[in-house]
This record gives C-alpha cells, structure tokens and sequence, in this order.
C-alpha cells in the first residue's frame, strides 16, 4: 500500500463527506434565508446577523462555524466577522445566478430518501416509478434547473434554431414535453405573447404544480395537459424536451411521435445534461453528479417504463443521435450550444 496515495484518497473521502454533512445545513441557509440576509448585511458576527433575521444565536453560530469551514462563506478571524465574496454569493445567494446552486443541496436530500426503493432495485434489476419516489424530488429537481433555463433558454438556445425566435415572435404552436413543473413552459410563454404553449408531463402532481405556477402570472397563451411523450396531442411548429429524453422508457418511440407532432418546417429541440461520448470522458465534477443522479433516479424511472431504455443522464451526443436520426429516422441533429450543465440540440424531421 502506497502511504501517500492512502492519504490521498482519505483526504478525498473527507472533502466528500463534509459535502454530504453540509446537505441539511444549505438546506437550512436557503429556506430560511441566511445566505442572501448575510451577502446584504456584509460582514458582521453572528449575534448582529441573529438579531437581524430574528433568529437563535447559538444555532446561528454553529451554522455559520460551518459554512466557514465549508468555505461557502469568509470568516476574519481578525474581527471574528463572518460575510460572503461576490463569487460565494453568485453560488448561494443571487437566486437569479446561472450558477445558484444551494437548491442542489435539495435534490442530493431527494437523493437520499429514495435510497431503500433504489437499493431494492439493483436486486430486482426492477424500476423506481416517478411517482412512488419521494415526493419532494420533482420540487427539487425543477429547483435544480431552474436557474439554468432562466438564465439560457430565451437569451441563448432559442435563437439558435434556425428561424424559431422570429416564428416564435410572430406566432407559433410549442409543445413543451416533460415539462414537470412548467418552468421552461412559462418562461416561453412570458417571452413569445404571441405564441401559444402547452406543457405535457405524464406526472399529475406535477402538472398540477405546474397549473399554479402559471396561474401566478396570469398568462392566457399557456396551458398544460397530462400525457406520454408517445400519446401528446396535437400539431406544433416546435416541441421541446428539456432534461428528460432520457428519462423515458421508450425514448426512440417518443421521439417518433414528436416527428408526427412537428408541422412542416417544425423542429424539435432537445435539451439534455452535459456529457461526453464515452466514460474516460465523464470523469469529472459535473458528470460525477448526473451519474450520481442517473443512478437514483434517471435508470430507475426509465427502467419503470414500458421498453426500459434507460439511456442515463450521461447519454452523451452519439448515443442521442442514434436515437433520433438513426431510430426515429429525423433527417437531422446538430448541437447549436452548450453550456457546462448541458447540450442543446436541434432536430429537424
């Protein structure tokens, strides 16, 4: 055993571990709002931050110890003062980051509590169903992404499908498949007021949450069904799938009635998580978490699912365009941008 490559991997192990132990305490900054109280008040020691929020100072405290040590936020031992960077604040505190990424800390919680149903799954090789997993996980992962798509979908990857923002301005038909809680849904619909949208999941509670979400900004071109990929209804001169391609069971089959779905001169856009073609290449901080992902929640719903495909959320651009040009016979598929959360693609029958 070589001395240096055990301390190594100990020290690894352990920076693992504090993450894991920081799950329910960025939990608790989030929901309570000591991040974004912190990142206003600037630097200040825990009993002034206390009697600002209202809140125990002791638990504070410990709290911010925590996230010190963490390194999400500065301590000055000088001053014994707490605060946050710019770049700290950008990750925990601005809600309206590309890189927000306290809500994260939700879906490893989601994570864990599925763990017994994932565990028996690799006995049985059976699937986990969206719907008996916990019941937060669909909340954390519309939370997971959100920043992502409020911050790229109308700005960036709408504008590069050929043609698509000034159809969209003018007046189009989109089906938003596997829409989940309606987020990208909505935000389309607020950009384009001359377009109508629909969103289609086939998880009720989910377009159910999607209802009052769109009800809270009062958008009459906008409105949500339940269904499969394979049974949506309708004819649109675009469809979008955002996060979930390869969730389903039968992805190619989906696919196949998307091509149905799409008027002449339609497209499809396909928004999947960041990944290269083959494992060497996924070795790293971001892939590491959508296999992690995959492995509680992606593989098992599809595994749910009538064929089973279970492509994994680290599917990876040539796995894809099997799937769509070589299976479900689209005449194209090119990736139009990217960021280091995911690909965009555009498919044309």
């Amino acid at each position: 055993m070589n001395e240096e490559k055990l301390h190594a991997m100990v020290g690894n192990v352990l920076q693992d571990l504090g993450g894991a132990f920081s799950v329910p305490l960025v939990q608790i900054g989030e929901r309570l709002g000591i991040y974004e109280a912190l990142a206003k008040t600037g630097p200040c020691n825990a009993e002034t931050l206390a009697e600002t929020m209202g809140l125990n100072r002791r638990y504070l405290e410990e709290w911010l110890c925590a996230q010190a040590a963490s390194g999400y936020i500065t301590y000055e031992a000088d001053t014994c003062q707490f605060s946050m960077t710019a770049e700290q604040a950008f990750v925990f505190a601005n809600r309206d980051s590309p890189f927000y990424l306290a809500l994260a800390f939700t879906s490893a919680a989601a994570f864990a509590e599925n763990e017994p149903l994932v565990r028996d799954a690799f006995k049985t090789g059976a699937g986990v169903a969206w719907n008996d997993q916990s019941q937060c996980l669909s909340c954390a992962v519309a939370q997971f992404f959100r920043p992502g798509y409020q911050n790229h979908l109308v700005q960036e990857w709408l504008p590069r499908l050929r043609g698509m923002a000034e159809n969209l301005e003018r007046g189009a038909r989109v089906a938003d498949i596997g829409c989940g809680h309606g987020i990208t849904t909505t935000l389309m619909a607020q950009a384009f007021p001359n377009s109508q949208f629909v969103g289609i999941d086939f998880h009720e509670a989910s377009i159910d949450e999607a209802r009052k979400h769109a009800a809270s900004h009062n958008l009459s071109n906008l409105s949500f069904e339940v269904s499969t990929a394979k049974e949506a209804p309708g004819k649109f001169d675009l469809v979008t799938i955002f996060d979930c391609l390869h969730d389903m069971g039968d992805p190619v089959g989906g696919m196949k009635h998307v091509r149905k779905l799409l008027n002449e001169g339609g497209a499809c856009m396909i928004v999947e998580p960041m990944a290269g073609d083959s494992v060497a290449e996924n070795l790293n901080p971001v892939s590491r978490l959508y296999y992690c992902a995959s492995t509680m929640v992606c593989v098992p719903t599809s595994l749910a699912q009538e064929e089973g495909t279970a492509l994994g959320a680290q599917a990876g651009e040539k796995r894809l365009r099997e799937v769509v040009v070589e299976r479900a016979r689209f005449s194209s598929f090119a990736r139009v941008t990217e960021t280091p959360f995911n690909l965009v693609f555009e498919a044309i029958p």
